[in-house]
C-alpha cells in the first residue's frame, strides 16, 4: 500500500486517487496521518485543492491535483547547426521559446552560454522558480552523468560537465540525454502512451535511434543503445564516418552524406537541413538520393525491428519526409519477418520533439516518489 508522502503525491499526480477519501482507501493510513502528509505536500507547493465533487449527501469532497504552475522547466535541444530552448510549466505547456543558429562544433562553452542567455531572457518574462533543466544533445550520454561520451559530431564536448555548467547558473538539477532518446520519450508521452515498445529513428546530419520499452527509455549498459548510425553496411568501404570507421550507416545515408553527394552533383548543400529544403522544393536529385538512403536505413531497421518488435516506429529529423520514409518502408517490410511487422505502425514524426522529451524527463525525475520524499525530509 502507498504510505509515504511521495507515494500519495504520485497517486494524485497520475489521477489514480484525487480525493482524501480515495487516498484513505488506497493507503490504509489513519485520517490524521494522511492529513499531515497532504498538508506537507500542499505547503511544498506540490498539491493544490481544486473543484468539489457533486454531493451525494454529506460534505462534498474537494479534488486534489498536482500544481503544474508552481515552478517551471528549462529545456534545450542542441543539434549540429542550430538549437532551441523553452520555458514550460510542469505539464509541458510552453511559456516562452527561443531558437537560432548555433554550431555544436564551436564547443560547449559558447553554445551553453548562448543557451543560458536565452534562458535568462525567458525567465525575465516568466518569473517563476526553476525546478530543473533538461538538455538534449546529438551524441551518446553516459547514464546518470550530465556529459557526453566520445561524441562523433561534437568536437570538444567529450566529458564536458554540462550539468555543472548550467546547474551553477540556475541552481537546479540538470539532466542531459541523447536527442533520439528524448524524442522517443516525448513521442511516447504525448502520442503513444499505451505503446509497450516504441522506437524513434532520428535521421538528420547523423542517424540514431531512441527506444522506449515498458514506458522507460532503454539506454543499454553505458548509454549506447540505439546507436544505429555506426552499424556498418557492406560494400561501402569508401564512406568514411566522423567516428573514424568506414561504411557506417550515418556516413552512407545520413543528411551530411546526402548533402556532400548533392554538392558533388553541382547542388551546393551544407547539412541535413539543407537536404530537407531541397526535398521540400521537389528537387529530383534530392528525392532520388532520399529514397535510396531510406532503403539503406530500412535495411538496418529491419534487424532492429526483429529484435525489439516495437508497435510504433517513428522516423524523425530533417529527412523525415515521404520520399525518405517510403524507402524505409520498402526495405524494412521486405527484410523483416512478417511476424515482427504485422502490428507495426511506421509514422513520420517531423523534426521530432526533443524539447518535449526533455521536459518529461525533468518532471518525472524531479517529482519521482524518492525525490518528493527526500525534499519533504529536509
Amino acid at each position: 500500500m502507498p504510505t509515504s508522502a511521495g507515494e500519495l503525491f504520485q497517486l494524485v499526480k497520475t489521477g489514480e486517487a484525487t480525493t482524501r477519501k480515495a487516498l484513505l482507501t488506497r493507503s490504509g493510513l489513519s485520517r490524521s496521518t494522511l492529513t499531515a502528509r497532504l498538508d506537507r505536500l500542499q505547503a511544498a507547493g506540490l498539491l493544490t485543492e481544486g473543484d468539489q465533487e457533486e454531493s451525494t449527501g454529506g460534505r462534498p469532497a474537494r479534488h486534489l491535483r498536482f500544481d503544474e504552475r508552481h515552478a517551471v522547466v528549462l529545456a534545450a535541444s542542441i543539434d549540429t547547426t542550430h538549437a532551441e530552448a523553452a520555458v514550460t510549466d510542469l505539464a509541458g505547456r510552453r511559456l516562452a521559446h527561443r531558437g537560432g543558429e548555433l554550431r555544436v562544433a564551436d564547443g560547449p562553452e559558447p553554445v551553453l552560454d548562448a543557451i543560458a542567455g536565452w534562458f535568462d531572457a525567458m525567465l525575465a518574462e516568466v518569473r517563476l522558480p526553476v525546478c530543473g533543466v533538461g538538455v538534449s544533445v546529438p551524441g551518446p550520454v553516459e547514464p546518470g552523468r550530465g556529459r557526453v561520451t566520445q561524441p562523433p559530431i561534437m568536437p570538444g564536448w567529450d566529458g564536458y560537465p554540462i550539468d555543472a555548467h548550467l546547474g551553477a547558473r540556475f541552481a537546479a538539477p540538470v539532466l542531459v540525454e541523447n536527442d533520439a532518446n528524448l524524442m522517443a520519450l516525448g513521442e511516447h508521452r504525448a502520442r503513444y502512451p499505451d505503446s509497450a515498445s516504441l522506437v524513434v529513428v532520428k535521421v538528420s546530419t547523423g542517424i540514431g535511434a531512441g527506444i522506449v520499452i515498458g514506458g522507460e527509455v532503454y539506454r543499454g549498459v553505458d548509454g549506447g543503445a540505439g546507436d544505429i548510425g555506426h552499424v556498418r553496411l557492406p560494400g561501402r568501404p569508401d564512406a568514411r564516418c566522423l567516428c573514424g570507421s568506414l561504411g557506417c550507416l550515418a556516413a552512407v545515408a545520413g543528411g551530411g552524406a546526402l548533402a556532400a553527394r548533392l554538392t558533388e552533383l553541382g547542388l551546393p548543400t551544407t547539412s541535413g537541413s539543407g537536404v530537407r529544403d531541397r526535398l521540400v522544393a521537389g528537387d529530383p536529385e534530392a528525392v532520388r538520393l532520399a529514397e535510396i538512403a531510406g532503403r539503406q536505413v530500412g535495411e538496418v531497421l529491419a534487424t532492429l525491428v526483429c529484435v525489439v518488435n516495437p508497435g510504433v516506429l517513428v522516423v524523425a529529423g530533417d529527412l523525415a519526409e515521404p520520399h525518405f520514409v517510403a524507402g524505409v518502408r520498402e526495405e524494412l517490410y521486405r527484410r523483416a519477418l512478417p511476424r515482427a511487422t504485422r502490428n507495426l505502425r511506421v509514422e513520420i514524426g517531423g523534426r521530432g520533439d526533443a524539447l518535449g522529451g526533455a521536459v518529461a524527463l525533468v518532471v518525472e525525475t524531479v517529482f519521482s516518489v524518492a525525490e518528493v520524499d527526500r525534499k519533504l525530509a529536509r
